[in-house]
């Protein structure tokens, strides 16, 4: 079917807002990835009983759904050439004790000011913090600087409403027969062969599923490919009265790393590296050999940790030890620049793909990591921005690229994730599989969980109509639809 089928069909039985004018369409074929993929249509239901009705239609007409937030993902998660749901429509906030009830659409942001006024915070932290959706963070298990104490999205997630493919309303954790058809599944065939990280974004979580109490953390990291989320119900808890951020500068980020277990056991609340790329737009004065920052924050047992700390860092020279929450605020924007940043180290013969940038190894594999990525740039000739979250093993690691060559792209993802595995490492912590990293799940996982992964896709979703060609895939779409 074409644009000019399926508008008219979806204006008649919705009252949201049906686009597929070029410039609507142009709009959401990209996001914050490098990847651009056209849709057919675009729809802005404007309350459920729309959002029933496009999906039953969609499965009627075998059409692909994707839900989209504020297109802030970094993998081409929220792309399709169906039919693409914009849920900003759904938006309201409703603050009880000890948790929030947050629907898809809900800015972080204004989750957090909400919250902020009652003295709390819902913890994961992502660094492009106010303008990504609830929803979306739900759909990526996204994380941040602070999931190093309070955990990431499927930490704190603890219900989920939505919508299956077949206009059915359903809520997990629930007692449905459905629930508990979904739970034996996840059960009977075990969750031996997951990594052991910290932090995790790839393929469904079945590891996480440890009762029928807690059916919904499935659902984080699902990238709408099992429903569409409409509200959840998540935990809060109260701000930290007092904080204390230490800057520490580092001549080699294998020190770095090699520090980092180390720091890990001192509990701090975050622990961050920036590399010199990222250094150069921060407004600090430092010895021109600095390769590489921690950040190493602690919002308990602060004098002592500190003191600790200065005593086990092996060759770090401190450059700040911040106590002011205003001092602590403004250091904090600086590591959240971070991708800001990046992009602005390359020039303009140059690109930056979004497909390896989000690997995690237990934090006592670092160093191995970090060695990696240097057998990487030596073998292929290429230079690395590197930061992310040191105390979770899990580094953002984006190529400079001069050749704008696919199969070179395809071919390095392709080492880099093998050896990521082998060392117990996993090739995506917070980001999702997207289209940048789908085809390697089976890799990742093997044949009998990823055998898992799909029985569970089809008991959501039998047409294959929600988001096709996220995390279960036999095509390949890392580099078919690439910007470059």
């Amino acid at each position: 079917m074409k644009s000019k089928e399926i508008g008219p069909d979806l204006e008649r039985i919705v009252k949201g807002h049906v686009l597929w004018d070029k410039h609507s369409l142009d709009l959401y074929s990209v996001d914050s990835s490098s990847y651009i993929l056209r849709p057919l249509v675009i729809t802005i239901p404007k309350d459920e009983s729309d959002v029933i009705r496009i999906l039953k239609y969609a499965a009627k007409n075998k059409i692909g759904i994707t839900p989209r937030g504020a297109g802030t993902g970094l993998v081409g998660s929220a792309l399709g050439r169906g039919i693409i749901i914009d849920l900003r429509n759904f938006n309201k906030i409703r603050i009880g004790h000890n948790h929030v009830e947050a629907d898809c659409g809900v800015f972080k942001g204004n989750l957090d000011e909400a919250l902020r006024k009652k003295g709390g915070f819902f913890p994961p932290d992502p660094s492009i913090g106010p303008y990504c959706t609830i929803g979306g963070m739900v759909a990526t298990n996204a994380s941040g600087s602070h999931t190093l104490k309070y955990g990431s999205t499927i930490d704190n997630l603890l219900s989920v409403r939505m919508i299956r493919s077949d206009g059915k309303i359903m809520h997990l954790p629930s007692k449905s027969q459905f629930a508990n058809r979904i739970y034996d599944i996840t059960r009977s065939d075990g969750k031996s062969g997951f990594p052991d990280i910290t932090k995790n974004s790839c393929g469904y979580r079945l590891d996480a599923v440890t009762s029928k109490l807690n059916l919904q953390k499935l659902i984080a990291g699902s990238e709408g490919t099992l429903g569409i989320i409409i509200s959840t119900k998540l935990k809060i808890l109260p701000i930290p009265k007092k904080n204390a951020l230490m800057v520490l500068a580092y001549r080699s980020i294998r020190k770095a790393a090699i520090d980092s277990p180390k720091i890990v056991k001192l509990k701090p609340s975050a622990l961050e590296i920036v590399d010199k790329n990222i250094i150069k737009y921060i407004n600090v004065i430092l010895p021109k050999d600095i390769e590489c920052l921690l950040f190493v924050e602690f919002d308990s047992r602060i004098k002592s940790s500190v003191k600790i700390l200065q005593n086990i860092i092996s060759d770090a020279k401190i450059v700040k030890i911040l106590t002011k929450k205003s001092e602590i605020k403004k250091w904090w924007k600086y590591r959240n620049s971070a991708l800001s940043y990046s992009l602005r180290s390359i020039a303009s013969n140059q690109t930056m793909p979004t497909v390896i940038e989000d690997a995690v190894v237990p934090v006592e594999k670092l160093v191995l990591l970090v060695d990696l990525i240097e057998e990487v740039s030596e073998k292929y000739g290429i230079k690395f921005v590197l930061y992310g979250h040191a105390g979770n093993g899990n580094l953002h690691i984006r190529p400079i690229l001069r050749q704008r060559n696919k199969k070179l792209i395809k071919k390095i993802a392709t080492e880099f994730f093998s050896k990521l595995i082998q060392m117990g490492g996993c090739i995506t912590a917070e980001h999702g599989d997207g289209l940048a990293r789908s085809e390697f799940v089976k890799m990742q996982y093997g044949n009998r969980i990823y055998s898992v992964f799909d029985k569970v896709k089809r008991q959501f979703d039998p047409k294959n109509i929600l988001n096709p060609g996220k995390i279960i895939t036999h095509k390949s779409s890392i580099i078919k639809n690439l910007k470059i």
